[in-house]
This record gives C-alpha cells, structure tokens and sequence, in this order.
C-alpha cells in the first residue's frame, strides 16, 4: 500500500512539471553547432572527471565499508553516552570522508588550471566551504540526535517521525542556505538590473533579489536557492565578464526566476520527502542488525546504507533535475521570446566552460541534472517553430 502511494505521489509530483510535448527535440548534429576542435577538446576535458568522479565513488563506498566493518569498535571506547557517541561516529564517517575527498578536489582544480578554466588556488579548494561544511555537520548531529532518542521511544516505527523531522532539516538547510554563499555583492549593471525587474514581474516572483558571487573561476554558472523571503538569484562573477550578452543574460535571468515561478525548490524539498522516507525505513531495518537504531555501533552501518542508497537512486534524481531544469528553460523562452538567444547561449556555454555538447549516454543519464546543451538547442529550435511557426538560422559553428 505504501509503494502504490508513494508512486501516485511520484508521478503527480512529476507531472506538476510540464514541458510540452511532441516537440521533436532530436535529429541535430553537434557539428552544425560546434567545431570539430571544439567537440573533441570538451569531450577530453570532461571525459578526465567522469573518471574522477567514478574513482571518488568507489573510493567512498570503501571507506564506509571499512568504517561500517570497524567502526563498531570505536564505540565501546568512547564515554559520550550512546547518544553523544553516535553523533561522535556518525561526525567520524563523514569527517574521514571529507579528507578522502581532498586529493580528488585537489586532482580535479588541476586538470581545470591545465585548461585554464579555474586560477583557484590550491589552498582555496582545500579549505574554503567552512561554513557550509560546519552547517552540514550541525544539521548532521541533530539527525543523529533525534534518530536515536526517536529508536529509544519507538524502537519499530521511530523512522516514521524521524523522516519528518529530516524533511524539517531540508526545508532549514534550503531557507539559509542563501545566507551561506559566500563572496557575494548585489547586481551593480543598471541594464541587466532593470531587465532581472520586468523579467520578474512578468514571471510573477516579486522581488527576489540576484547577487553576483565572486569567483576564480571561468565555469559560467547561475542558481537560485532560498525559500519565501530567503529566495535570492546568484550569478557567478565570471558570467558578467563580457562573454555574455545582455540578451543571453536576460535568458539566464528568466530561467532562473522560472525555477522560482514553478517553485522548484518547494519541488525539490516534496522529492526529498518521497526518498527520505524508504530511506529511513531501509536504514531502520539494517540498524537492527547492530541492535537497532538506539544503538551507537548502528551508527557506521547506517551510513554506508545512506551512501549507497544515494548511489543507486541518482540515475533517478538526475532525470528529476533535468526535467525541472527543462521546465525553467522553457520558462525562460516564454519570457523573452528569444530563441537564437537561447540557441547561441547553448553554444557560448560549451565554449566557455569547456562542456561536452553531447555527452555519452551512461554519464548523462546518471551524473548530468541539466540537459546537454544540444538538448536547449533543440528545444529553442522547437519552440520557434510551435510559436512563431519558423525555423531558426544555424549560426557558424561555435569553437571555430
């Protein structure tokens, strides 16, 4: 019964967000678009951090096994209490975590600088995110602290009020989370400002304020965060460097305010509901493998569950992100009417952050929540064609 309701609830969750159909997004080459030096640069350059990624991963499963194989033994050392040694292991997990991740960070702003697509320096990727990394361990030791003394009252059914309280986390974390970015400062350009107002009035989002992050950097880049009167747009500096039109702007704008127009976020928190809770019961029911819950020593097992259960859903959460990030493109075409600058700003993106036009299968379907940058081609191909019944003009290649 619980399955069959949780994929009504998926399903209508996911049809909330429509782009139409029958829009024959297919049939392009990439070659039209992009140069031939241009397509294989960007595949070699992304093709380093699909390996990357995948030895971070395998990295990371190991190391959750060996802390959920030997983990067990920390408790019967420590003199927190269980409850303060369960927080003290679960801090452990993903502490040993973040310093396995280090190298991969590390290895990965090389290969960015050997492209001179970043001047971060070292020292910056290693250490910088204190903030966010010290929330996330807050919000981390209160999920410990309420799953626990939750499994000392109901020692069954403590996943129940436990994953409610964890959609209560998401819904904290996505409202401050505006609050945490770092290197911020409001839009100063008095064009891209007064065109961020009419766009948002014409999108219905009130006031939602766009601040410019400062980064080192030359990945373009732009999201929106927040919740109610936390909701803010940021637009990375090295968008508003001159590679960018103010027309292509004005696009990113639109989308953007296009993910608040559709409520995205409030989207975003209902998919994290409908996965928290098998999460909580698969990890209610491995947790009494090591004497349930209450236990300190379920601790590290939990956490090897919660990796590898986010693992295997990602394909899934993925196709959930591209499907909104779809909606907010469409949105943002709909908004300005501008389809050769929706088209062109598919191609200045490949060329400015090096992004593959039209990656393998495997890695698009499981690493990438946005669609390809062919796949936005399309789409404002398709929408010139259904709205205003003409076929766009292929520019030169891009990259030539």
């Amino acid at each position: 019964m619980l399955a069959g309701v949780w994929a009504v609830a998926s399903y209508l969750l996911w049809a909330s967000t429509r782009v139409p159909g029958g829009l024959r997004l297919g049939g392009l080459s990439e070659g039209d678009f992009y140069s031939a030096h241009l397509i294989h640069r960007a595949a070699h350059y992304e093709s380093f951090f699909y390996w990357l990624v995948l030895g971070q991963t395998v990295v990371t499963v190991v190391v959750f096994a060996l802390f959920a194989w030997r983990g067990a033994g920390f408790a019967r050392e420590s003199a927190a209490g269980p409850i303060g040694t369960g927080m003290l292991l679960a801090m452990l997990g993903f502490g040993l975590v973040w310093l396995v991740t280090i190298p991969f960070d590390v290895l990965g702003l090389w290969w960015e600088r050997r492209y001179h697509q970043s001047h971060e320096s070292y020292g910056a990727v290693i250490f910088s995110g204190w903030i966010l990394l010290g929330f996330e361990f807050l919000l981390l030791c209160v999920a410990v602290l309420l799953a626990m003394g939750l499994a000392k009252l109901l020692p069954r059914f403590w996943w129940i009020p436990a994953a409610c309280v964890f959609v209560a986390l998401q819904v904290l974390f996505v409202y401050v989370s505006p609050y945490l970015i770092p290197d911020t400062h409001s839009l100063r350009d008095p064009k891209l400002r007064a065109a961020a107002k009419r766009i948002a009035e014409q999108e219905g989002v009130g006031s939602v304020p766009i601040r410019v992050q400062k980064v080192d950097t030359k990945d373009p880049n732009a999201f929106t965060t927040g919740l109610g009167p936390s909701r803010k747009v940021f637009i990375l500096s090295s968008m508003l460097d001159g590679r960018f039109s103010e027309p292509q702007l004005e696009l990113v704008v639109a989308h953007e305010y296009g993910h608040q127009s559709r409520n995205h976020l409030i989207k975003g928190i209902a998919w994290y509901a409908l996965f928290i809770f098998p999460l909580a019961y698969l990890i209610a029911v491995v947790a009494r493998r090591r004497g349930g819950m209450g236990r300190p020593a379920a601790i590290p097992l939990v956490l090897l569950v919660y990796v590898v259960f986010g693992l295997v859903t990602l394909p899934l959460k993925s196709a959930i992100s591209r499907h909104m990030e779809a909606e907010a493109d469409w949105m943002a075409l709909q908004t300005t009417r501008n389809p050769a600058g929706m088209q062109s700003l598919g191609q200045r993106f490949a060329t400015t952050g090096l992004g593959d036009p039209s990656p393998p299968t495997a890695p698009y379907l499981v690493f990438y929540d946005h669609p390809s940058f062919m796949a936005r081609i399309a789409m404002a191909r398709a929408w010139a064609r259904t709205r205003e019944g003409r076929t766009l003009r292929i520019p030169p290649p891009a990259g030539s």
